[in-house]
């Protein structure tokens, strides 16, 4: 059995609130039982979860691009489960260690607070936060100013080598992309209270005001899939989203040095940055040698305002299997 596997996918908030077009909710279940069972032949030992936050948990008080938890606990927004996640804190520690060696700056967070894009992929892979020891590793996707691509690939090559020295069964978990453009806030454009809320304010963040900025999301979803009116989102881009599912598929992974922050602004949308999640996956898979993506599905989806992806992929040698590609 292999000793390490991956799984990307795409995370959406919108997945219990607004219905995609016929018969896409379905394909999704589908590929998502698919991905259960990937895991579920793979019996990891340790997750280590890439993920973004949506200045619910980090904020620009002290925005790092990269952190390691060795204690999470998620806020429980858009009905993702709230509590503790199960880290092996053990693990984040040595991870962190041998991460910060290879001359990768990495911080770690004792005490670390996350969102639906950590919460998602362990609810809907494991069927729960802690079902599995878990090393949490927020990657900004969100915050400008960012750094090269490039670092979240040598950040994923640098954690590949330090899971590769815990001789357990490590599954690599991205969370975030492809192309989406939701009505995220900007530091550079937002009024004066909304720049408060996400340097710091969001920690205070009342039921209430959670539940309103939430509905907004939900409404601007329904008018952005509807073209009803004009809600600055930015469209999906499929064929953005495929260049990116191949140059993984293929194993290109240095073409992503190549990859500039406004190339990904123009083509996927300002969230599209939340590919990193991915980059530093695939990375840490290909730490240690060559691997196959073992499926893929892919299908824009207006409705959760995302470009939505899953692949899973082994170390070599492998067995092709077809993919939902659509």
């Amino acid at each position: 059995m292999a000793d390490t596997a991956l799984v990307c996918l795409s995370h959406s908030p919108l997945m219990a609130y607004s219905e995609p077009a016929a018969g896409v909710r379905a394909d999704v279940d589908a590929a998502l039982a698919q991905a259960r069972r990937f895991v579920k032949d793979f019996a990891p030992e340790l997750v280590v979860l890439f993920a973004p936050d949506h200045y619910n948990g980090i904020f620009y008080d002290m925005m790092p691009p990269f952190c390691i938890g060795t204690h999470a606990e998620s806020i429980g927004d858009y009905d993702t489960p709230a509590g503790v996640l199960s880290v092996d804190a053990a693990a984040a520690r040595d991870v962190a260690s041998a991460v910060l060696a290879e001359d990768i700056d990495v911080t770690l967070s004792m005490q670390m607070y996350v969102d639906h894009g950590f919460a998602q992929p362990l609810q809907l892979l494991f069927g729960g936060l802690d079902r599995v020891p878990t090393v949490p590793v927020f990657i900004n996707g969100l915050a400008s100013p960012f750094g090269p691509a490039r670092r979240a690939r040598l950040l994923g090559d640098a954690i590949g080598r330090a899971a590769a020295m815990l001789d357990r069964r490590v599954l690599f978990l991205g969370s975030g992309g492809l192309s989406h453009d939701p009505p995220a806030p900007r530091i550079d454009t937002a009024p004066p209270d909304v720049v408060a809320r996400i340097i710091s304010g969001g920690r205070t963040t009342t039921p209430q005001q959670r539940a309103e900025r939430q509905l907004r999301t939900i409404q601007a979803a329904k008018d952005f899939a509807a073209g009803t009116r004009d809600t600055g989102i930015q469209p999906l881009n499929p064929e953005w989203d495929r260049l990116v599912l191949d140059t993984f598929a293929e194993g290109r992974l240095a073409d992503v040095d190549g990859w500039t922050n406004e190339w990904f602004v123009e083509q996927g949308g300002h969230s599209s940055h939340e590919i990193r999640t991915w980059i530093a996956a695939y990375a840490a898979l290909a730490a240690t040698g060559t691997y196959q993506v073992r499926s893929t599905y892919y299908q824009a989806i207006p409705e959760w305002i995302a470009g939505f992806g899953i692949t899973c992929a082994l170390p070599e040698p492998a067995t092709q299997l077809t993919g939902a590609r659509t």
